[in-house]
């Protein structure tokens, strides 16, 4: 699981479903009681997962796809994790060849 806190404008299709379907299985996880300690190094932060799902489903139904699947988590909450959006764009754009061919949106003022 990973939360990579990009801005999703600059997520391939498959990194951003992909992104939205691993929020839905933290949530899953913690409801379950289960522990996700490994994740907390710089992975994931429960308490961003409600924040960036509507972060995702906004870019998702930009680009028209449709979303049944609401998420069971907590309002957005004081950040917890430390993640670092820039060196996971980074690594995105090493990994990925659709992440690294989106240019930037331009700066809203």
């Amino acid at each position: 699981m990973r939360m990579w806190l990009v801005d999703p404008r600059l997520m391939c299709r498959r990194h951003l479903l992909g992104e939205h379907v691993e929020l839905h299985m933290l949530a899953g996880c913690l409801r379950r009681g289960k522990r996700i300690g490994g994740y907390l190094k710089g992975l994931v932060d429960p308490a961003l997962i409600a924040c960036r799902h509507e972060q995702l489903v906004r870019e998702m139904s930009f680009r028209g796809f449709s979303h049944r699947s609401p998420i069971d988590s907590p309002g957005c909450l004081e950040p917890a994790a430390s993640i670092s959006p820039e060196r996971n764009l980074a690594e995105l754009r090493r990994r990925c060849p659709a992440c690294a061919s989106i240019a930037a949106p331009p700066v809203e003022s």
